[in-house]
């Protein structure tokens, strides 16, 4: 097996924000900190980086990062200056973050060549990325703070990799929510008719009954963010000094997809999630959204507001495309890859299905093994080395 080499690697510049939003030393102190790591195969060169980038999570861990090196090549798993707390998470803020990354890959560390590889909700965010690096328009949060995307010159990439990615975090937590919620302060209170996990209630369910379920759970999402505005205007309007807040949204992983196989249909376990048992995960401590600020919830969680929806972005990406979809998947929905696929503008793009793979091809070397080289290969096939 191919011996890796771990490399830390750490960018900083300065903060630039009008109040602490991430904790401890990082942000507090008038610097922005990143942290990386490389990952490279001993003893061989490569004139590409492909760098794996989530909003929050850091994916050095991963299997297909490392899998990735093993076949030969140099990978940045990059971490933005939120990873592992998505509380008060700025997407835009984000592009900045991975705007740096690349920087440091063509201007400071010599690769040729950059490819973005967003896995998971990284999709969502590296197309968001290439799209205004190929046409920057961006000068503010979706809460009307500065943030000067459209003059950062972001470098674009030389192509783009959809992982087992979904379109965007918001479209997901919208499906995911539990519309059964009456108050949203008490979980407890919940609409017998609506709640999905009641006793008695089973797969596969009737579509009157997703219909309505569907639309209750836009109703909520419409409701929450309704909430999230009037909030944000009435601490604007206080003219004081506080200036953002935190809250709670409770029960949102009761997808009936979960349950009910029939729906969007692959090859995934039913009554489980990557997270595990769904109704145990939908009241549970994690969960898409649990905890945000009003800030946050605008840029990353709300449909109508967030920026990072690739089946907005995706027309505008133009280098070389390729999706990825685990035919397993439990975690990101069957229909978002296609939609992808079919939304983005590149002319040369693929679509590949990974059979049998699940979201993190848990106990599954052999279709770790078919991802890492159906991607290989469609890299090779490029020049990309």
């Amino acid at each position: 097996m191919t011996e890796l080499t771990f490399d830390w690697k750490h960018l900083a510049f300065a903060a630039g924000r009008a109040f602490t939003e991430t904790y401890g030393f990082n942000g507090s102190q008038g610097l922005t900190h990143l942290e990386g790591v490389l990952i490279t195969p001993q003893d061989r060169l490569s004139r590409t980086l492909l760098i794996f980038m989530h909003p929050a999570s850091t994916l050095q861990l991963l299997p297909l990062p490392r899998a990735m090196a093993r076949a030969g090549y140099h990978v940045l798993c990059a971490g933005s200056r939120y990873q592992r707390n998505d509380t008060s998470l700025i997407m835009e803020n984000v592009l900045l973050d991975l705007g740096a990354w690349v920087h440091a890959a063509r201007n400071d560390w010599g690769y040729d060549k950059v490819v973005l590889c967003g896995w998971s909700g990284g999709g969502s965010l590296t197309m968001l990325y290439q799209s205004q690096a190929e046409r920057p328009t961006i000068t503010a949060t979706p809460a009307g703070d500065p943030v000067d995307i459209a003059g950062a010159g972001l470098i674009p990439a030389d192509a783009v990799l959809s992982l087992a990615a979904h379109s965007s975090r918001a479209l997901l937590l919208t499906e995911w929510l539990d519309p059964s919620m009456r108050d949203p302060h008490n979980p407890d209170d919940r609409d017998p008719e609506l709640d999905l996990y009641r006793a008695g209630r089973s797969a596969p369910f009737n579509p009157a009954f997703l219909t309505a379920y569907r639309m209750a759970q836009k109703d909520r999402m419409d409701a929450i963010t309704e909430r999230v505005l009037e909030t944000l205007d009435r601490l604007k309007s206080a003219g004081g000094k506080e200036m953002e807040r935190v809250f709670v949204t409770h029960r949102t992983m009761a997808d009936p997809r979960f349950l009910d196989p029939t729906i969007d249909p692959n090859a995934r376990r039913p009554g489980w999630t990557y997270l595990g048992e769904p109704e145990t995960v939908n009241s549970g401590p994690v969960g898409l959204g649990r905890v945000s600020t009003l800030r946050s919830w605008l840029s990353q969680w709300s449909p109508a507001h967030t920026r990072a929806d690739s089946l907005v972005t995706a027309r505008d990406v133009t280098v070389p495309f390729l999706a990825v979809e685990c035919g397993a998947d439990d975690a990101v929905p069957q229909p978002h890859t296609a939609r992808i696929f079919a939304a983005v503008g590149a002319r040369d793009k693929a679509m590949q299905l990974v059979p049998g793979a699940n979201h993190y091809f848990v106990n599954q070397p052999a279709e770790l093994a078919a991802a890492a080289t159906l991607v290989s290969d469609w890299l090779a096939a490029r020049n990309f080395g």
